[in-house]
């Protein structure tokens, strides 16, 4: 049967290798300087040479933009939802709301 401090043991033993196998310098002299660590940063920042291109789908959606436009679409969407419901056997009669108890 394996004690308590055996399991801590091997515990810490596998947790050092996993903390030492995240490294992937090759040298210990190796030291970090502002020129290794800004590298990566200053190339996800480059300048994109692309230009922008209009989505003309998304132009042409038929979605509501005007607030009476997406109430007008919301209160129809939950019109078929209730006759989904409905043609489902559902009972979509509003419940009453729970009293208050004071």
């Amino acid at each position: 049967m394996i004690s308590q401090r055996q399991r801590a043991l091997a515990f810490a033993v596998v947790a050092s290798l996993a903390v030492a196998a995240c490294g992937n310098s090759d040298k210990a002299a190796d030291a970090v300087t502002p020129e290794n660590v800004e590298m990566p940063a200053e190339s996800a920042l480059a300048p994109v040479d692309a230009a922008p291109e209009a989505d003309s789908a998304a132009a042409a959606s038929s979605a509501p933009t005007t607030t009476e436009g997406v109430a007008a679409a919301a209160g129809q969407a939950a019109a078929d939802v209730a006759a989904a419901a409905a043609a489902a056997g559902a009972d979509i009669s509003p419940t009453p709301a729970p009293s208050k108890k004071p």
